[in-house]
């Protein structure tokens, strides 16, 4: 399906849902360790996002050289009617999971990160059926190379701001920008590694116009960077792009390891560890519940379908 053919038949009645979607990434976000492409390819809006994305980066740059027609002719080809939803969704959860999550994480930081771990594991199965028969002895190590840089940028101990010049708050947001287009790596959790996850929640909760302006231009700065490097790989080489992605989902599990220390060292289990294995167990089971939903839904919804598609390996 071509993206025309799939704006022409997003329905207006599948905005709430969108919505939703857009609530889970964005409460993705909040929590370390878990990111917003993950979700968004669980719940199958990955690859419209992208596509979007990229029309508005280059819209953008024929704006900036006076090209308004073909500016105008770019973003036609967004589909904004699953974009616009998905951005509120992300925004409200962001906000509110700011003064919702940490609390949780810091009062039940073991069984959070139990279910957060539940949730990452199942969702491993997504982009490595996207890659489907196209699994070769190379596609693997690239996926295993691509697991073991993770695991080692998800033990590095957090680092601490506590009061972060603007400039380097824009330069911090427009690298976690990419997390949020890239399954696997959690732009909170970059954030933390920083040491600005703690004030970026701050000045969310606070209202914080000064910093939260500096974090979002250099949110887009970055995203124009990169998204259209993303979407030329999801092109030209999807299934080694995929593999990528599968193995920077399975490395970020070292992130969310129930037991271990502030510093990130991990330790062995502990505690009623079988209770903690339900809870990892129920974040499993919350992703296979998404994807029996979206699967159901897929048929009728062309954002959802369109991850489904199989496309010829790269």
């Amino acid at each position: 399906m071509t993206t025309q053919d799939q704006r022409s038949r997003t329905p207006v009645s599948h905005v709430p849902l969108h919505v939703g979607r857009g609530m889970l990434m964005g409460a993705a976000e909040v929590v370390p360790g878990v990111s917003g492409g993950t979700i968004a390819l669980i719940t199958g809006v990955y690859e419209t996002l992208i596509d979007t994305a990229g029309h508005t980066v280059t819209a953008f740059r024929r704006l900036v050289t006076g090209d308004v027609r073909g500016a105008r002719a770019e973003l036609a080809q967004g589909t904004w009617l699953v974009v616009v939803p998905l951005l509120l969704g992300t925004v409200v959860a962001v906000v509110v999971g700011a003064s919702l999550i940490e609390p949780l994480l810091e009062d039940h930081p073991v069984g959070s990160r139990a279910v957060f771990a539940g949730l990452v594991l199942a969702s491993l199965s997504v982009p490595a059926l996207m890659v489907g028969r196209a699994w070769t002895a190379r596609l693997v190590v690239v996926a295993v190379v691509a697991a073991v840089l993770a695991f080692v940028l998800t033990g590095l101990p957090p680092g601490s701001a506590a009061d972060p010049p603007l400039p380097v708050v824009s330069l911090a947001a427009a690298v976690a920008i990419c997390a949020l287009v890239l399954p696997g790596v959690s732009g909170s959790f970059l954030l933390a590694t920083v040491g600005l996850y703690e004030p970026t929640i701050a000045a969310v909760n606070a209202r914080d116009l000064g910093y939260l302006g500096a974090f979002a231009l250099g949110a887009v700065i970055g995203l124009a960077l990169f998204v259209r490097l993303l979407q030329h790989l999801l092109s030209t080489h999807r299934a080694v792009t995929l593999a990528v992605m599968t193995g920077l989902m399975a490395g970020s599990l070292r992130a969310l390891w129930p037991w271990q220390t502030e510093e990130r060292d991990v330790l062995a289990p502990s505690g009623d560890v079988l209770a903690i294995l339900g809870l990892a167990l129920a974040g499993a089971a919350v992703v296979v519940a998404l994807l029996v939903v979206e699967r159901l839904v897929g048929g009728a919804d062309p954002a959802s379908s369109t991850a489904d598609e199989p496309r010829a390996a790269r």
